[in-house]
């Protein structure tokens, strides 16, 4: 059984597209460990440019693509359940109408808009599986989770760039990891994003559960693992601390030429930006901008497209429902205007107590 969404199905809707009621959820960081580790809140690499001009290498070696695939292959989207129900044990999913990463909404905003992206619409597939009554999980489905860089490639200098210009407060994290709920266009939506760095770490707010004698005060004091699902391998441990989302930044390196705009940061709704540029030697000074009016800016300026998109997860919300609950979409090359919908078969479960009692993620294969 299939489906298909052409771009001439997304036209003529007149309302508005915009992002309203936006929210941090909650937030984790990975940790290198011999097994699948996070910890919650975590806290992301805080702003701390050196004082003099940095010659910065290429980047080297590995790199993740998907790291909670990578980190968790068997449920990637269990460390965001796991991290907003720690944060908010009463916080109710059915709620919510789609739980996604931030990549899904890029590529299918590249679908209905080739133009939105540097390189223009490319080949991608997602998986969309109906959790529980009327909340849809689309998945992010990657070639490889990660990529090794030899030292014959170039593809830039954006994590070289970061480990020069911001600090890691907790011991051998690996990356982290934000989850925020807002409104759009009629649908109500549970994002999840990597965060590149934060500053004002004096506003940042410690942790504490109300319901429980532990409490984060410290991002570096050792805490008692959590107690596990049924099954699952993924460790989670209370660290750090809660960085309100007006303090994160997103950070862009890019030849001196070509300009950093801010589309990206719609989104996922980040409110600064570091935009540094590289000629031949070390990057120049690199600032941080609150670049909120910006994107408001780009919002407006981006209606047409955003309303296709609107309607466009409007139709697949309608799909995965449609076809038994569970599916595989996919936009086939650059030349397509239609996204084909396929029903998965599941080829076998991974019952998760991560969630809640009600809810299960499943691990499937496309049929």
């Amino acid at each position: 059984m299939k489906s298909t969404i052409s771009r001439k199905d997304l036209e003529g809707h007149p309302s508005l597209a915009t992002i309203s009621n936006v929210q941090h959820l909650s937030s984790y960081s990975w940790i290198e460990s011999p097994e699948p580790t996070i910890v919650v809140p975590g806290v992301p690499p805080k702003w701390q440019p050196p004082r003099r001009e940095v010659v910065c290498p290429k980047d080297l070696g590995f790199h993740y693509i998907a790291q909670n695939a990578a980190c968790h292959p068997d449920s990637p989207m269990e460390p965001l359940f796991r991290a907003l129900y720690q944060a908010g044990p009463s916080f109710d999913v059915r709620n919510i109408d789609v739980v996604t990463d931030r990549n899904n909404l890029r590529k299918l905003l590249s679908f209905v808009d080739p133009k939105s992206t540097r390189f223009g619409l490319e080949a991608f597939t997602i998986h969309a599986e109906l959790a529980v009554e009327n909340t849809v999980i689309i998945s992010r489905v990657e070639a490889q989770t990660h990529e090794i860089i030899g030292p014959e490639k170039f593809v830039g200098y954006d994590h070289e760039f970061e480990k020069a210009y911001t600090t890691c407060e907790i011991p051998n994290s690996t990356g982290h990891h934000r989850v925020i709920t807002y409104s759009f266009r009629g649908l109500s939506y549970v994002v999840r994003y990597e965060a590149d760095a934060y500053v004002d770490a004096q506003e940042s707010v410690p942790q504490v559960d109300s319901k429980s004698e532990d409490s984060i005060t410290s991002i570096t004091s050792n805490i008692d693992e959590l107690s596990l699902g049924s099954g699952s391998n993924l460790s989670v441990r209370k660290q750090g601390q809660i960085v309100p989302l007006d303090s994160t930044l997103e950070i862009k390196t890019r030849v001196a030429h070509k300009p950093i705009g801010v589309d990206d940061l719609w989104i996922f709704q980040t409110p600064k930006l570091v935009r540094a540029y590289y000629r031949y030697g070390p990057f120049g000074e690199a600032h941080v901008e609150d670049v909120t009016d910006k994107v408001m800016a780009w919002e407006r300026a981006q209606q047409p497209s955003l309303k296709k998109l609107a309607a466009l997860m409007t139709k697949l919300t309608e799909v995965v429902k449609g076809l038994c609950g569970s599916c595989v979409i996919r936009c086939c090359s650059e030349k397509t205007n239609e996204l084909v919908s396929r029903r998965w078969m599941v080829d076998r479960c991974f019952h998760r107590t991560c969630i809640t009692s009600g809810i299960k993620l499943r691990h499937v294969r496309p049929a």
